[in-house]
């Protein structure tokens, strides 16, 4: 009996989680990172999908994603699947599943928990005792987001893009947004 697709809808924005199998790292070096987010962004783009936030962490990866058809999250999270896999076991001599079954994901229909979000995304890494400040880590979204750092995977989410018709102010209107405590734990 083949397994149900997930419920990712075209226009809504998808909160996805892919883990390592038994927690075990899916990124070894910074080129590995750099592997997985090229094709995060081919797949993107091939499979017309919105990469609006992530956070790339040593065993697992967290992206906010709003597919243009309703099947385009499972189709880039496939193609990644296919191609970073096969990269990743052929640069470790090994074999089998890297990810932990298939990923996770909740739908974020609410503009509001879009912030809520993709803060709970850019703070794993604070959260995880690497780094005290979100700014000080390399491997997500929060850069662009509160400094205004070009990055080419990004497409800014419309509730983003509400904090401010200015850059320099909905940048820092964002930071702002990171002095609150964070009370809801985002699944």
């Amino acid at each position: 009996m083949p397994r149900l697709a997930r419920h990712c809808p075209a226009g809504i924005s998808t909160h996805v989680i892919q883990r390592g199998n038994n927690k075990q790292a899916c990124f070894g070096t910074d080129e590995d990172i750099k592997a997985y987010a090229n094709w995060l962004r081919e797949g993107a783009r091939k499979h017309d999908v919105k990469v609006h936030g992530w956070v790339f962490m040593t065993n697992h990866v967290h992206l906010l994603l709003t597919p243009a058809e309703s099947n385009g999250v499972s189709k880039l999270m496939q193609y990644i699947g296919r191609c970073y896999v096969r990269n990743f076991n052929h640069r470790y001599s090994r074999s089998g599943t890297l990810f932990e079954g298939r990923f996770k994901s909740c739908l974020v229909q609410d503009d509001h928990y879009a912030l809520t979000c993709l803060r709970y995304i850019e703070l794993n890494p604070v959260r995880a005792g690497i780094v005290q400040d979100p700014g000080d880590y390399q491997w997500s979204s929060y850069r662009h987001h509160a400094f205004g750092v070009a990055v080419n995977l990004q497409t800014d989410h419309p509730s983003y893009l509400d904090l401010s018709g200015d850059p320099a102010t909905r940048h820092k209107a964002y930071r702002e947004l990171f002095e609150e405590t964070l009370t809801t734990e985002v699944v």
